[in-house]
């Protein structure tokens, strides 16, 4: 309490004063809209601009792990509109987050996206990772990309829902789409059905909400 008064919140994407993200920036996010892409159905819930592009900034490289919560928000209201989204017979919707490089995580004090999908109060499957080698895809092209993750993306065994589950492949930013594709193709091979790829963020030229 005595550090909120002395160091009060601010929105992470514009510095308003009192909240993590006020409602004029979260108001760039919406419902779930399709990315262009190949393998499963994608969707994000806003370009990768403004001040969405800030909002996942802070929470990603910035420190503002306390923002795990805003996108868990986020992330519980988009899973009941979102398209090829499946509950199972107990009334999970499995959420299988990206998996971050070890080298990044450890610096971002953990996997932001394991973060968010855990503060969203959904079931999440921390079921893959990244095996040791994998470049930083910033300013990678699609080609590059791809050949970087080609078989680097491992299941991690004890983090697997259910055999045979559906489950909703969570990210934070849709560039090439060339992690998606990987972590959806292992995910398959394992026996899973990955029905959607969700992304907060699209870096792809699409028309949200409409």
């Amino acid at each position: 309490m005595l550090l909120s008064l002395l160091f009060p919140s601010r929105c992470a994407a514009c510095g308003a004063d009192g909240v993590r993200a006020c409602a004029k920036c979260l108001s760039a996010f919406g419902p779930p809209f399709p990315v262009p892409g190949h393998g499963p159905p994608m969707f994000a819930l806003a370009n990768y601009t403004g001040a969405a592009r800030q909002l996942v900034l802070a929470f990603k490289e910035r420190g503002r792990r306390d923002l795990a919560a805003v996108f868990g928000g986020l992330l519980t209201a988009a899973l009941p509109r979102l398209p090829g989204a499946r509950w199972d017979g107990a009334g999970r919707c499995w959420l299988v987050p990206a998996p971050s490089r070890r080298a990044a995580a450890r610096r971002r004090g953990g996997s932001h996206v394991l973060g968010a999908a855990r503060a969203s109060g959904l079931a999440v499957a921390d079921a893959l990772r990244l095996a040791p080698g994998v470049r930083d895809s910033v300013g990678l092209d699609g080609a590059t990309r791809r050949a970087n993750l080609a078989g680097r993306v491992l299941l991690s065994r004890r983090g697997l829902p259910p055999p045979g589950s559906a489950v909703v492949l969570l990210d934070d930013v849709v560039t090439t789409g060339a992690t998606a594709a990987e972590c959806a193709s292992v995910l398959k091979g394992a026996g899973f059905r990955v029905t959607a790829i969700l992304a907060f963020t699209s870096a792809r030229i699409s028309s949200p909400h409409g």
